[in-house]
């Protein structure tokens, strides 16, 4: 009886393990779109579309947008790739990428705070493309967060 009800609880755990990392590797997957788009504009010289928010391209073309010649916009692709696929290994129960996943998603966050107080304090500019990933990042670690915490039985 006791060993029945053990596996229907580790069966339960499993697809809710394989929602909670779906959700966050479709998540991942915007933000892996918004990095691309700003990488390839960095690459090529091209603006981005903000409408008629000027702080857009105060951002983007300031000095913070690359580091040693390399736009920041493609560390986001690095990272959000990686989360992704570590999310997807995770919903199959890797139990190894689960940490990768919970390391990577707060190395993103910290990085974005950073990249939050450059825009907020520094540039006193904001870029929509980069507040959207930082709400992506910080999604995710929701998503961490809510992963980690003990279920009651």
């Amino acid at each position: 009886m006791k060993r029945k009800a053990k596996q229907e609880a580790g069966a339960k755990e499993g697809r809710t393990r394989a929602i909670l990392y779906t959700v966050a590797a479709v998540i991942c997957l915007a933000g892996l779109a918004d990095a691309t788009y700003l990488t390839v504009l960095a690459l090529t010289g091209e603006t981005a579309t903000c409408g008629n928010s000027v702080g857009c391209f105060e951002v983007l073309g300031s000095v913070y947008a690359r580091i040693a010649g390399i736009p920041v916009a493609s560390l986001g692709v690095l990272g959000y790739f990686s989360a992704f696929t570590f999310a997807i290994f995770t919903g199959f129960g890797y139990a190894r990428a689960r940490t990768l996943f919970a390391l990577t998603v707060w190395s993103m966050f910290a990085f974005t705070l950073w990249l939050l107080y450059l825009q907020a304090f520094v540039l006193h500019s904001f870029c929509r493309y980069c507040l959207f990933s930082a709400a992506i990042t910080f999604l995710l670690a929701g998503l961490v967060v809510a992963s980690a915490t003990p279920r009651e039985s």
